[in-house]
């Protein structure tokens, strides 16, 4: 059921997370394109980067449209950008390690630890938009649907690239392109199924 009483503070407050997480996102690309040694992986990044980028103008555009100022610095926000500045400083220090293929998995993982704060993001910002009946629910309804893909396509796909690199670190066959990018998987059960059938693909 429709709730009219929404959280306008703490829809601000996720607003205000959603594009520092955004923006560190961009850092985070950046920095996992240079740890990259796959080609494949590389060029997929690539790509995850400039929709990241897009995605800093789809909240900054949420937030003038609702009269936030998109400069202000919450103490939540802080976290965020802290958060993102370690995982950047992470992948800074396997690069100077020496070993690429190493950097490669800490990249992947560094990718998926930001990701899924994005992708929960964007999870809450849906169900602020489908369940309340606050006047910012259509605008973060558009907002939400044209990223929500985008967001699947970051979280599960990185998520094998993740795995199969690591099972062929181990030394073990892996699945390269992985099943997830191989099946176009874009949700959570799409991930599950994508992963049980990675022997049938070896």
């Amino acid at each position: 059921m429709a709730r009219s009483h929404a959280n306008s503070k703490q829809i601000a407050e996720l607003l205000y997370q959603a594009l520092e997480t955004e923006l560190g996102g961009v850092l985070i690309y950046q920095t996992a394109i240079r740890c990259a040694v796959n080609d494949d992986l590389r060029k997929e990044w690539q790509e995850y980067l400039e929709q990241t980028k897009r995605h800093v103008q789809v909240v900054e555009r949420v937030m003038e449209t609702l009269g936030l100022d998109s400069t202000v610095m919450t103490p939540g926000r802080q976290v965020v950008q802290n958060i993102g500045t370690s995982l950047v400083q992470a992948m800074k220090m396997a690069i100077a390690n020496g070993d690429a293929p190493a950097a490669e998995l800490v990249a992947t993982e560094c990718v998926c630890l930001a990701e899924t704060k994005d992708h929960a993001n964007w999870e809450l910002i849906g169900h602020i938009a489908r369940q309340s009946a606050s006047p910012e629910a259509k605008v973060l309804l558009a907002a939400y649907e044209s990223v929500e893909q985008d967001e699947d396509h970051h979280l599960y796909h990185t998520k094998g690239w993740s795995r199969e690199l690591w099972i062929d670190y181990l030394g073990f066959p892996a699945v390269l392109p992985p099943p997830e990018e191989i099946r176009h998987v874009e949700t959570a059960i799409g991930a599950s199924r994508a992963e049980q059938s990675r022997q049938k693909m070896l």
